[in-house]
């Protein structure tokens, strides 16, 4: 059932709220960051160019003159940088009441690696998250209003996580690779929010979908030609939706009170394209535990980030 009407005006007041939102340089990230700036929250821009970084905080604070921002440097395609950035927040003592999971590429057409040795989609839309929130799980504020939301998308539902090769060093396949990586970011927010439970912590995990929105993911890591950019510009604008829309069930499971850890949350229109938000479809491989915690592993295995569950000082 569709939340009925769920617009940004009903976002509860964001006042003495700290969020960071990856990729806030545009699409889904832009759109989520101007929403919360415009509720009151304080909102870090976590951007691969801080130059556009820096223009896009001037946009939104000329929609939202009161807004407070901050930018900072971060390509979560590489460690070192996840790892810079987490360094630099724990040295200001800042404390996060959200953390949106949004930075991504998509469908690279020929197969690229990381500094790291990844697959560069692996790298950007999910391992690349999976170290931030852990290297951030000592300041994050120990409330349970405190939320950490993946941004997963429709084609999990087509997803595979390959085991036996994750980077693809086989075959590769740019939609399949893609898919994979939002798989991941399902199955990762589904597993936090288990280990948050165990481990008996306050805050919460979710995860949402845009349905089929329009944004810069088409650029395709900056490497498409510009039939594909056509393409897919056409067949998205034809059944699907702005990124403004898009962005409402990610903005529905970081705010609204109605919004479930472990909740997942995209449109109500048909086949989940396009609408208001509602909680939405856990295909059942998304939903396997046994794999879940093998990702996990790997993950840890692949970012050297282990977890560390204990009380910290931002929970003390």
């Amino acid at each position: 059932m569709a939340v009925r009407g769920w617009t940004t005006t009903d976002i509860p007041t964001q006042a003495g709220r700290i969020a960071l939102v990856t990729g806030a340089s545009s699409g889904i990230g832009y759109e989520t960051a101007l929403a919360l700036a415009g509720a009151g929250a304080r909102v870090i821009l976590a951007v691969r160019d801080p130059a556009k970084g820096a223009r896009i905080a001037t946009t939104i604070t000329r929609i939202h003159p009161s807004a407070r921002l901050s930018v900072r440097e971060l390509d979560t395609a590489r460690l070192a940088s996840v790892r810079a950035l987490a360094d630099a927040l724990q040295r200001d003592g800042d404390v996060l009441d959200l953390l949106v999971l949004n930075a991504g590429i998509a469908a690279v057409p020929r197969r690229e690696e990381s500094e790291d040795g990844f697959e560069r989609q692996l790298a950007t839309n999910y391992l690349g998250h999976f170290a931030l929130t852990g290297l951030l799980l000592p300041i994050l504020r120990p409330s349970h209003e405190t939320r950490i939301v993946a941004v997963a998308s429709l084609a999990h539902r087509s997803g595979q996580i390959r085991f036996d090769d994750p980077h693809w060093r086989g075959t590769y396949g740019p939609q399949k690779a893609y898919r994979q990586t939002k798989l991941a970011m399902l199955m990762f927010a589904l597993e936090l929010e288990r280990r948050l439970r165990a481990a008996g912590r306050q805050e919460r995990a979710l995860a949402a979908h845009p349905g089929l929105a329009l944004t810069d993911v088409f650029r395709r890591g900056d490497r498409a030609g510009w039939l594909q950019q056509a393409i897919g510009r056409a067949l998205f604008t034809l059944a699907g939706q702005s990124a403004a829309q898009g962005a409402l069930p990610v903005l529905f499971a970081a705010t609204a009170h109605e919004a479930r850890g472990g909740g997942y949350y995209g449109p109500d229109g048909v086949w989940e394209a396009r609408g208001m938000p509602k909680p939405a479809r856990v295909f059942p491989h998304a939903a396997d535990r046994s794999d879940a915690a093998r990702l996990w592993a790997m993950s840890e295995t692949m970012t050297g980030v282990v977890y560390d569950w204990s009380d910290t000082p931002a929970h003390a």
